[in-house]
């Protein structure tokens, strides 16, 4: 009697523990439920309605209906949209170890796996290190001459009023700047080569990824192939001569971590690729929209204009050239780069995937969904920035609210290159404005993402040469 009554006893415990914890996984389930939002189509889900319009428009109009956090599906993906400066410092900053970078497979391929891109904890810190080391304050001043000879050869050839389309020339700079500060002062035969095959896997970087010959994706990893070899050769000769340079490329083959390792080859080959993307279209994409913004802003472009012939006039009576101090001195034209960065906001938005189950604000992010700050939709907010659709460089005078301006990003994956791309635009501008006058072609306006944002048509415009200041 005793025993069954023990039996008995253990089964209604058992019984009430089952109900407990069911009753508890069920409140905690409500507790943390998914955000609002519609998931679309099967598998496709939103894909479409986000591509066949402004995608500013499809995220604000989500955000109006659903609130700063909302979930949707594109590209096979169920995302989570985060359109609040806070959300985007705890996915970015506070709780980065959660959400991890992610990109297609496809285009890793071709920027290569090991790029520091594509990764977090130890190995994403040692390269973090020694790209920011290659690119820090000291090390990009001695790049003032070089970045100069860059601008003034580039807007040379552009001289004589013939149409030029203003994004693509700004990307043949911004790439012949990304040589300079991995491999310095390349031979020409190498430089020539790296930029043709470069080009092709660009092409191929946001087409369709098939492995059938002839198609533009195929082309891009035939081409990734051949950039591996020209890089292997540049190595080697760098071996073979002993050579210890101070760029990037130096950086990587010289570097240990602390068990006296040094990188493999396709470590190498694949970082100096992965920042060559990042030195190029974005920066050129900024810097298109500068010379858009100051066209449309003649007053704007006066004055701009009297602040680099001020510095200009100072340089030809000492007879030296634009110096690091002078860059460092520039407060309007360094308010004009930073409202333009906000106004273009060309990183709309960052992908993460969240690498476990995360609460935030009441709401489950689930592990493996992906995971979108968009740094647009606070540039853009009337709350953080008035009038936000004006073209106003004053309202720098002071420092925006924390974590509402994020141009570069924010957090362990911020871009280390950040006060290059500022420096690269100050010498743009001041070159710009100080021997040249233009004239935008066409009166189409508007936006067109390639992927970034740039003007219709990649600004087509007619530069000619100033006689005199």
């Amino acid at each position: 009697m005793g025993a069954s009554f023990v039996y008995v006893f253990i089964f209604l415990l058992t019984l009430l523990l089952y109900v407990f914890l069911r009753k508890n996984k069920k409140e905690s389930q409500q507790i943390a439920k998914l955000p609002p939002g519609s998931m679309g189509w099967p598998y496709i889900g939103e894909t479409l309605q986000l591509y066949s319009q402004d995608p500013n428009v499809f995220f604000a109009e989500k955000q109006k209906r659903y609130g700063e956090i909302f979930k949707t599906h594109f590209l096979g993906c169920p995302c989570v949209m985060l359109a609040s400066p806070e959300a985007a410092r705890f996915v970015l900053v506070t709780e980065a170890h959660l959400f991890k970078p992610t990109y297609p497979k496809s285009k890793e391929r071709l920027i290569g796996p090991s790029a520091i891109f594509f990764h977090q904890g130890k190995y994403h810190t040692r390269l973090r290190r020694l790209v920011q080391g290659s690119l820090s304050l000291d090390a990009i001043k001695n790049l003032m001459g070089g970045l100069g000879a860059i601008a003034a050869s580039t807007f040379d050839s552009w001289a004589g009023g013939h149409v030029v389309n203003t994004y693509q020339e700004m990307k043949k700079l911004s790439f012949d700047v990304g040589i300079l500060i991995i491999f310095g002062n390349l031979e020409a035969r190498y430089r020539e080569e790296l930029k043709k095959n470069y080009l092709i896997v660009d092409k191929g970087y946001n087409s369709f990824p098939n492995n059938i010959p002839g198609t533009r994706y195929k082309m891009a990893l035939q081409a990734r192939e051949r950039l591996t070899k020209i890089i292997s050769d540049i190595i080697s000769e760098r071996k073979e001569k002993k050579l210890i340079e101070k760029d990037l490329l130096g950086c990587l083959l010289n570097s240990k971590d602390e068990n006296g390792q040094i990188l493999m080859v396709d470590q190498i080959m694949d970082n100096i690729i992965g920042v060559l993307f990042a030195a190029r279209d974005t920066t050129a994409s900024a810097m298109t929209w500068i010379v858009k913004y100051l066209h449309d802003n003649p007053k704007l472009l006066e004055a701009v204009k009297a602040e680099q012939n001020a510095i200009r006039r100072q340089n030809d009576e000492a007879n030296q050239p634009l110096s690091w101090s002078q860059i460092r001195n520039m407060p309007l034209s360094s308010k004009v780069v930073l409202e333009s960065l906000r106004m273009a906001s060309i990183i709309s938005f960052t992908f993460r995937e969240a690498v476990a189950d995360v609460e935030y604000k009441g709401y489950l992010i689930p592990k493996g969904w992906k995971v979108m700050p968009l740094f647009r939709n606070f540039h853009h907010n009337p709350e953080f920035f008035p009038d936000p659709q004006k073209f106003d460089p004053s309202r720098f005078e002071v420092a925006p609210k924390p974590n509402t301006f994020m141009p570069f990003g924010n957090g362990v994956h911020a871009c280390p290159g950040n006060e290059l791309a500022k420096m690269e635009m100050l010498i743009v501008i001041h070159h710009l404005v100080t021997k040249f006058r233009w004239e935008v072609v066409g009166t189409e306006s508007g936006i067109q993402y390639s992927p970034f944002p740039v003007p219709m048509q990649g600004l087509p415009a007619r530069f000619w040469k100033e006689s005199s200041n």
